[in-house]
């Protein structure tokens, strides 16, 4: 079992908030948008990264991380990118692999909203963690965090934070 810390739309901003949310896991998951390589250097002083390329990030965060990750881990098909849409409404670009030849758990950014939904019809979980940086147009900085482990995600926790105020955890 392992315990992933993920984040996404940082941005170029890592919140000290997040850092102390994180400080269980095992490895830290970022669907892009990092913003800056000075993020993603702080992240991998505190675990192991996996990361993917937002649309913001420049050449050396491009040359650092790849468009999509798609890996098996404690028995999970995992596939992290930063623009691949959710149920009902997947990005184009990622559709047809997607419904070919589904993870067991899709991840993806971009859209700045916090969203775990099933996909009944492909049998897999989405997580959307929303947006853990200061820019954009979410009021509420977002990250989660969960177990995966013997096939199975669980105990998904979810912080918050107004980006005026402290954070808040939620469990679900």
């Amino acid at each position: 079992m392992k315990i992933i810390g993920l984040l996404s739309d940082t941005h170029g901003y890592l919140d000290p908030e997040i850092i102390d949310f994180f400080s269980d896991t095992d490895e830290i998951w970022h669907a892009g948008d990092i913003g800056s390589e000075y993020v993603l250097e702080q992240l991998e002083l505190l675990k192991p990264v996996r990361a993917v390329y937002g649309n913001i990030d420049d050449q050396k965060i491009r040359l650092r991380t790849k468009e999509h990750l798609i890996f098996k881990t404690e028995g999970i098909k995992v596939w992290i990118t930063h623009i691949g849409g959710y149920p009902g409404k997947y990005d184009p670009k990622v559709k047809p692999d997607i419904f070919n030849d589904p993870p067991k758990l899709f991840i993806s950014g971009h859209s700045h909203i916090l969203k775990v939904m099933n996909d009944k019809t492909l049998g897999l979980l989405h997580i959307n963690p929303g947006a853990a940086g200061n820019k954009g147009i979410h009021k509420v900085i977002t990250a989660v965090k969960f177990e995966i482990g013997e096939g199975k995600i669980s105990n998904l926790l979810v912080f918050e934070k107004n980006r005026k105020n402290s954070g808040n955890m939620i469990g679900w």
